[in-house]
């Protein structure tokens, strides 16, 4: 029997998994464990790393569907076939920062949606919060499957139009949000929300100015 903490993981995965091993199972030096992960569609393998005789960590593989997966304990060994040491089942889910990356693709170029961000921004959550935001959302958004006309500026949108408006980029930018900065940058309409001003006047790379994100202001202008 072996154990596994948490017993889920996100979607778009990357997150730490601890497996107890049981009593019999405990870890010789020459022994290589690796989990596959077995889902409806899609069957994954992760390698794993010895915490100490008990316990190993690996971290869970992105999965195509929110669904409960078998896992197998794999062990191999030089010169012996390789076994199955124990099995437990696993479950894939979707969490917030799936949602809110859902949202967010889906408000691309809904303006309502938008101001609400702004809204949000007045009370600013702290350093840590934005930064754990910052990496999860990206995770997820990069996790997403967004349809071939998907474009940063939401897809009725073109580029030529010099109507003020917000943009996920502003939004981005506004958090200081350098990995979520960073995907939108590579996506369509990415490089083109660049020079988009808003309501004020403000654009994606003058706010990062405004808001003393050099990081971010270095990232957009070169």
């Amino acid at each position: 029997v072996m154990k596994l903490n948490p017993q889920q993981a996100p979607l778009y995965g990357d997150s730490v998994i601890t497996v107890q091993l049981s009593e019999e199972d405990k870890v010789e030096d020459d022994v290589v464990f690796y989990l596959v992960f077995t889902g409806s569609t899609v069957q994954h393998c992760t390698s794993t790393r010895k915490i100490n005789p008990g316990s190993l960590e690996t971290i869970s593989p992105g999965h195509d569907c929110c669904e409960t997966v078998k896992v197998a304990l794999c062990a191999s060994r030089e010169g012996h076939p390789v076994l199955v040491v124990a099995e437990e089942s696993f479950q894939f889910i979707q969490d917030e920062a799936y949602d809110a990356a859902q949202f967010l693709a889906t408000c691309a170029g809904n303006q309502q949606a938008l101001n609400f961000t702004r809204f949000l921004d007045r009370s600013r959550p702290p350093a840590a919060d934005v930064d754990f935001l910052d990496e999860k959302v990206a995770l997820a958004f990069r996790h997403l499957k967004l349809p071939a006309e998907w474009n940063v500026l939401g897809a009725e949108q073109s580029l030529t139009e010099n109507i003020p408006r917000e943009t996920l980029m502003h939004f981005a930018v506004r958090l200081g949000l350098l990995r979520l900065t960073w995907f939108l940058l590579q996506q369509p309409g990415g490089r083109g929300a660049l020079s988009i001003h808003n309501n004020e006047g403000a654009t994606p790379v003058s706010l990062a100015l405004e808001r003393g994100y050099q990081k971010l202001h270095q990232l957009l202008t070169e």
